[in-house]
């Protein structure tokens, strides 16, 4: 399931993409002066980026993936489809999924080895793809962005079932259907973003950890589409030793050799330890996102999640993400407290991966606050770092609210050339981050707001 992760509130009204692509606010500000958006931009199908982990530490993740659920219940068995694996598209899907949907597909039949295809008319389907508007869906499933059941075929037929424990999936010994449920109104990247989680959790592994720095089966939501290790994850999912029925003590035990074979780089000894997520932890993260909750309540929430993960002595993702979400939420309420917890998280960051999707999104918050103090070099400078590792992890909202912030910068500095053609390039992205004009229009309006007046 893709949770739901809220904006916060940067300044009077600016809203930032910080972890999904979501509906954006619209504000009352400064029309923007595009009246036509350029065409939508996309990207083009790439290979996710070797796995630097050793095969220890791959297996580690692989069993604590596949055998429990996010909500902590175990699964007994390893379940997967047999033979070839066909999917559906049911009526009503936005345009745009089934360019998405056809390159997912050849992802995994390319790099994870998955016999995947879509089924002719008529052909029955072992997964199938239904879009219904946001609201019907989170109506059924409250905190939830998509979500994937097993068992049924379509939305009809899951209404129908969910109460029955037809749709259990602790209950399953193989994989025979499932339905990834998606919304129908929403952004192409929110769409796109649906598919490579739901569809790989229909697929394979059903856990999320947030101690992952390089997988979508990660809450935070900073990865959106399946990297490198997600696809040798699925690889050995779907390799001959992992048997339909195996338990825990059988899947560790063929997993040594299989990672020699599929992933001989990995060879290498030794094992970061990787401490559990204590569940406390997990819901007070949860929590303190909670679009209902008030804004001390979340503040207070945040805080809590800091102390854990500094008694837990983390100084991994988790430590830098309970520092980037004390940022997001006292924001509004401390700002000195927002951005020295922001600057925090992405020192871990950037220490621990680099120039990575994870440090673009803490760039983007002080690149934002950059703007809004009038520092237009600072960011500038902010944003330039951050735009390449926005575009290599394929998040549009965060590379559209990187140039946006960008072009308003160059503006400000009188580089209006610059400015117009960065602009010009931030919508073309907005269109497929955000979705509708409206919504486009509505960031850019947010970003020009955050430029201090004149006087």
């Amino acid at each position: 399931m893709k949770p739901i992760l809220p904006t916060a509130a940067l300044g009077l009204s600016f809203l930032l993409a910080a972890c999904a692509p979501t509906s954006v606010t619209e504000v009352a500000q400064r029309a923007a002066t595009t009246s036509n958006l350029p065409p939508m931009k996309s990207f083009a199908a790439r290979r996710g980026k070797p796995v630097l982990k050793s095969n220890a530490e791959i297996a580690r993740d692989f069993i604590d993936l596949s055998f429990q659920m996010e909500s902590g219940r175990q699964l007994p068995f390893l379940t997967k489809f047999q033979g070839p694996i066909k999917v559906a598209v049911s009526s009503g899907a936005p345009a745009n999924l089934e360019n998405d949907l056809a390159q997912l597909m050849s992802r995994l039949r390319n790099e994870a080895g998955i016999d995947i295809s879509r089924a002719r008319s008529g052909e029955s389907a072992q997964i199938i793809i239904e879009a219904i508007p946001r609201k019907k869906l989170q109506k059924a499933v409250p905190q939830a962005a998509c979500f994937v059941v097993p068992n049924v075929s379509g939305w009809a037929e899951f209404k129908k079932n969910r109460a029955r424990g037809v749709t259990d999936w602790t209950k399953l010994t193989t994989r025979k259907r499932a339905t990834v449920i998606i919304p129908s109104d929403v952004s192409p990247q929110e769409v796109r973003d649906c598919l490579h989680e739901e569809v790989a959790q229909a697929l394979g592994p059903l856990n999320d950890l947030y101690r992952l720095p390089d997988s979508i089966f990660n809450d935070d939501n900073f990865h959106t589409v399946l990297t490198g290790f997600d696809m040798l994850i699925l690889r050995a999912y779907y390799s001959p030793e992992m048997r339909n029925g195996m338990n825990r003590a059988q899947a560790r035990a063929a997993l040594p050799g299989l990672l020699a074979r599929l992933n001989p780089r990995g060879a290498r000894t030794g094992m970061r330890a990787a401490s559990a997520t204590p569940q406390e932890w997990n819901r007070i993260i949860a929590a303190s996102l909670a679009p209902r909750a008030t804004p001390s309540k979340r503040a207070n929430l945040a805080a809590q999640a800091v102390n854990i993960a500094k008694n837990q002595g983390w100084r991994d993702n988790r430590l830098a993400f309970s520092l980037f979400v004390q940022g997001r939420v006292t924001l509004g309420q401390k700002p000195q407290l927002a951005i020295e917890s922001f600057v925090q998280s992405g020192e871990i960051y950037k220490s621990l991966y680099g120039a990575s999707v994870q440090a673009a999104h803490v760039s983007t918050q002080l690149a934002a606050f950059a703007l809004s103090s009038a520092q237009y070099g600072t960011a500038i400078q902010i944003a330039n770092e951050a735009i390449p590792a926005a575009q290599a992890g394929e998040n549009a909202a965060l590379l559209a609210t990187l140039l946006m912030i960008k072009a308003q910068a160059l503006e400000k500095t009188n580089r209006d050339a610059e400015a117009q053609a960065t602009r010009l390039d931030a919508l073309g992205w907005g269109r497929y981050g955000f979705g509708s004009d409206r919504n486009v229009r509505a960031r850019l309006n947010e970003i020009r707001a955050l430029t201090p007046r004149r006087g």
